[in-house]
């Protein structure tokens, strides 16, 4: 059983590509980013909300990105990289490591909402460092190291 208390401080670490495809693809539904924050602080004193998200040429994401910044969550904005044969890239991963454990010392729990299997080594570091680490992810699209 997981015990949240409110003196806890917390750090949350959104992957917005990794809940978008997610929800898009497995369950043709959109992410409410209103209910993730409120489920991943739970009454608890939050520290700092990041998102992870990428800017198309185009820009047409603003809205979404504005849309994030009132519910107090801090945007970390990368251009989509195109690449020669029209491979499209925007990698968060190692970004969201730097500022997990960056933040680290701050709180008292972490929370990785990302279903994505290549942070169950930040998990682990994490842990071992004596940080409560919890995951949020759909159980469909989630990997099986980090449940």
């Amino acid at each position: 059983m997981v015990i949240k208390h409110s003196g806890q401080r917390v750090g949350v670490l959104i992957d917005v590509q990794n809940l978008y495809y997610s929800a898009k693809n497995i369950y043709r539904a959109k992410v409410n980013f209103r209910e993730i924050l409120k489920t991943a602080v739970s009454n608890r004193n939050l520290i700092r909300v990041f998102a992870y998200v990428v800017r198309t040429k185009t820009n047409e994401e603003k809205p979404f990105f504005e849309a994030l910044t009132k519910l107090g969550i801090e945007t970390r904005v990368r251009d989509l990289q195109e690449f020669y044969g029209g491979q499209k890239k925007a990698d968060w991963d190692v970004g969201i490591v730097i500022d997990a454990v960056r933040l680290a010392p701050s709180v008292d729990v972490l929370v990785l909402v990302s279903g994505d299997g290549d942070f169950v080594s930040l998990v682990e570091y994490l842990k071992n460092q004596g940080k409560r680490v919890e995951v949020m992810a759909f159980g469909r699209s989630a990997s099986s190291r980090l449940k």
